[in-house]
């Protein structure tokens, strides 16, 4: 059965169902580097986030139970300002599975350095879509619509518009918030840039091939092997296309950071020919990585 997609009759029974629901979302909140505190505090803030996340209903799609995508939000407390008043990092990870096979691809690895937020404890969190949210409330929903974003573009060309344009439409109710992370004047690599990457049409070709790679690449390669890497190959030429038009842009870090290894995995062990053209690719885009895709440059076929 193809993913989002049910008879009617299973569509009507799994509205009323809390099997709706989007997300399985592991969340998580360290906060050994904060002395002094009530433990509980941060027992009690894991749960409301847990709680918040995972039981909203954040689009009209109907997911079943096995559908649900797998994800985590692992907070990372550095300092408490006040009583209620939190500043750390948000480690945040997406992955889902690939077709016929026992394999979970990461479709995002991504760390957020500008995390602050207020938390009352015993407050209930609130979304209110078209109004005013606290900075942890508005965290959550932006990285909810990335998720979701992140997970539909790998099944479907583009099919991430929808959630990017509610992550963005956070973005820009944010604009007059003290706190950092939303602001384009802050740094080139936060949570404005992220969706305003995803959102430029200069960098479509990076979401053509995230959804390339995907569906028509890895989903493929349990059947026929060789037809998945050569698509996924066509597909990562698609980076070289964006990174001429605008290099070193942002989405190519993120899209490297959760793809690296992955790709050498792929590769190491195809014909000497193919692996020499992967790494041609991606040492010119993402040379950071150079270090893993020296593996790839090797006569070895292990």
């Amino acid at each position: 059965m193809q993913k989002h997609i049910l008879p009617l009759f299973l569509l009507l029974l799994a509205c009323g169902t809390a099997a709706a629901q989007e997300l399985r979302c592991n969340i998580s909140v360290s906060s050994q580097k904060i002395q002094g505190t009530n433990r509980e505090l941060f027992s009690n803030m894991q749960r409301d986030m847990h709680e918040f996340i995972n039981n909203k209903r954040w689009s009209g799609y109907v997911f079943s139970y096995d559908e649900r995508i797998e994800c985590s939000l692992h907070f990372t407390l550095n300092e408490q300002v006040g009583s209620d008043q939190f500043k750390g990092t948000l480690q945040v990870r997406v992955s889902r599975p690939v077709y016929n096979s026992s394999y979970s691809t990461p479709l995002l690895n991504y760390k957020d350095n500008d995390i602050e937020f207020v938390y009352h404890e015993f407050e209930t969190l609130e979304y209110n879509e078209a109004g005013e949210n606290s900075n942890l409330v508005n965290l959550l929903a932006f990285y909810a619509n990335i998720i979701l974003g992140m997970d539909s573009d790998s099944f479907s060309l583009m099919g991430g518009n929808d959630f990017f344009t509610r992550a963005e439409h956070i973005v820009a109710r944010c604009q007059n918030v003290r706190e950092a992370g939303w602001k384009s004047f802050e740094n080139r690599r936060n949570r404005y840039w992220l969706i305003n990457n995803l959102q430029d049409r200069s960098y479509s070709s990076v979401r053509e091939c995230f959804y390339r790679y995907h569906r028509l690449g890895l989903d493929v390669m349990a059947d026929n092997l060789t037809d998945g890497r050569l698509v996924i190959v066509e597909a990562l030429e698609l980076l070289q296309k964006a990174n001429r038009t605008k290099p070193n842009a942002y989405i190519m870090q993120v899209f490297f950071d959760s793809k690296a290894d992955e790709i050498v995995h792929i590769f190491k062990s195809a014909f000497p020919d193919e692996r020499k053209r992967v790494y041609n690719i991606v040492s010119d885009v993402n040379p950071s990585n150079n270090s893993k895709y020296n593996a790839l440059s090797s006569e070895k076929t292990n």
